[in-house]
């Protein structure tokens, strides 16, 4: 029995544009790391930059597999590409069920970072700095408490009386730990959206892997006997 070619050029097809997205991700992540106009507030509390750089590496490696597995027609290859499909999958599904369940505890793990800046009065320069920048973007002061988190109250806490985010004292009254979970709210949906797409595409590659890796083994049974 001979191997399907379409089978085996669509499986090469999809992992080089597997190989090719990790190779972007892992560029595009690299220069995020190494960018130097980052927040260290925000990178702190959402450190999604080393979990893309890895995510990059990881796909870079298995679209390599696949590829090599599809044009060479190696078994050993596709199930090893199987295998690793099929433990994403699983991960991406026990991830999925976890932030469903856990959107409580996710607030608290985001305020539990944020922690570390505390006192904000006693923080370097340089976070301080960025605290600022994030509390003027948010519209919000302070990380977990509020405007109590200062001991001196900056300038980029103070609003406009009036304003629908403005306390009573001219302040605004809401901690940036708040602001920062509801922007993880807010794109959750992209999100979702993401991890749908990414599992479609593992359940195709593992369909395709395995279609190839039964005829070759079949035509392997077959000119052996």
């Amino acid at each position: 029995m001979a191997v399907n070619k379409c089978i085996k050029y669509l499986l090469f097809v999809f992992n080089l544009l597997f190989w090719l997205s990790g190779c972007i991700i892992l560029g595009v992540s690299i220069y995020l790391k190494v960018n130097k106009d980052g927040n260290s507030i925000t990178d702190e509390s959402l450190p999604g930059i080393d979990l893309l750089i890895a995510v990059g590496v990881i796909i870079m490696v298995l679209g390599f597999l696949g590829c090599c597995g599809a044009i060479k027609e190696n078994r050993c290859l596709l199930i090893l590409f199987f295998a690793s499909l099929l433990l994403i999958f699983i991960l991406l599904l026990a991830a999925g069920i976890l932030g469903a369940v856990g959107e409580k505890k996710v607030k608290e793990w985001v305020k539990e970072r944020l922690q570390k800046f505390m006192p904000l009065s006693s923080q370097p320069e340089n976070v301080r700095k960025d605290l600022d920048k994030l509390q003027e973007e948010l519209k919000c002061c302070g990380l977990v408490n509020g405007p109590s988190d200062w001991d001196v109250v900056p300038d980029s806490c103070r609003c406009a009386p009036g304003e629908p985010e403005c306390g009573a004292t001219a302040l605004y009254s809401t901690p940036c730990s708040v602001r920062i979970v509801g922007l993880l709210e807010k794109h959750m949906e992209v999100v979702i959206g993401i991890a749908f797409a990414i599992a479609i595409l593992l359940i195709a590659g593992m369909v395709f892997s395995m279609i190839l890796y039964c005829q070759i083994g079949k035509r392997d049974g077959a000119t052996a006997a």
